[in-house]
């Protein structure tokens, strides 16, 4: 990512979101809110670009639907856009909302990029603290689109601009009123962008100041990434997309490797959701385009 450039990725997975809000049933994951952080010019370029494009997704889907661009631009968005963004969302915060009710005090987004969790649940106003990691620039131009956009910014909402993915700070996140308290930390869509000792570098850093039972949801993709073609190949697509954008995809993991990097951060895999099961939990007997993605899967890890 470029220094004065937010992401492009944060932008389409909001889209994604939106898209899916607006347009899908029944619901995996409705961002009612992702919809606001977009211009409708933003929104519209996206849509056209993605449907233009579509010989790059699928040349036999861009003869079958040709001239039905809705039809088009809803199995893009379905088959290569929405499913890892919708369920990785629905499956982390089903988690965090456990959590909360076993004593997490505090939240830490890391690439929080368009998140709208402190906007979609103002109960948590007073008992649960978030903290939003990212790049500066891609937090100024969250905090633009929330201000042109009227909302209000919650109370216990605190924007911390690092660039984790180099160097973590403690003390910027002190200095934001990040306490030694039990945490809740998310890591998605992150994974994927950094090599595996830059994870494991973030994750011991991280994990050495909190307390036990705090804990990280995070997705990674497997042994695959780099030679699964996946459905219509969405996976490679994904692949080719992220170097496109200068986001290129650097990390994949086998279960071992994944545990054996946790482990020495002191966390334990508490869960760990395969494609398969991420296909039961979201995405069956629906009747659309949408279906888990290959080679990507959830952990839910534990500090000891």
């Amino acid at each position: 990512m470029k220094k004065s450039e937010s992401s492009l990725t944060s932008l389409i997975a909001a889209f994604s979101r939106a898209y899916h809000s607006q347009n899908d049933a029944p619901k995996i994951f409705d961002d009612y809110f992702a919809k606001d952080l977009i211009t409708k010019h933003e929104f519209n370029n996206i849509q056209e670009n993605m449907v233009q494009g579509i010989q790059f997704f699928n040349k036999n889907i861009a003869e079958k639907l040709k001239g039905d661009s809705e039809e088009l631009l809803k199995w893009i968005v379905q088959v290569q856009l929405s499913p890892t963004p919708l369920a990785r969302a629905a499956y982390c915060e089903k988690v965090l909302l456990n959590e909360i009710r076993l004593g997490v005090q505090q939240y830490v987004i890391l690439g929080a990029g368009l998140d709208t969790f402190s906007l979609r649940h103002p109960e948590l106003d007073s008992t649960l603290e978030i903290f939003e990691i990212d790049h500066p620039a891609t937090q100024e131009f969250k905090k633009n689109r929330l201000d042109s956009a009227n909302f209000r910014l919650p109370n216990n909402l605190h924007f911390v601009p690092m660039d984790f993915t180099k160097e973590f700070s403690y003390l910027c996140l002190m200095e934001s009123g990040f306490n030694n308290k039990k945490t809740f930390v998310s890591l998605l869509g992150v994974s994927y962008y950094l090599t595996k000792e830059e994870i494991s570098n973030l994750l011991n850093y991280l994990f050495a100041n909190l307390p036990s039972g705090s804990s990280i949801v995070m997705d990674y993709a497997d042994e695959n990434l780099f030679k699964e073609k996946g459905i219509s190949d969405r996976v490679s697509n994904m692949v080719k997309m992220a170097a496109a954008s200068g986001e290129p995809m650097k990390s994949c993991f086998t279960y071992s490797e994944m545990e054996l990097l946790l482990e020495k951060s002191n966390l334990l895999i508490y869960e760990h959701v395969s494609p398969k099961a991420i296909q039961n939990l979201y995405f069956n007997k629906r009747e659309d385009y949408l279906t888990a993605f290959e080679t990507i899967h959830y952990i839910h890890a534990v500090k000891k």
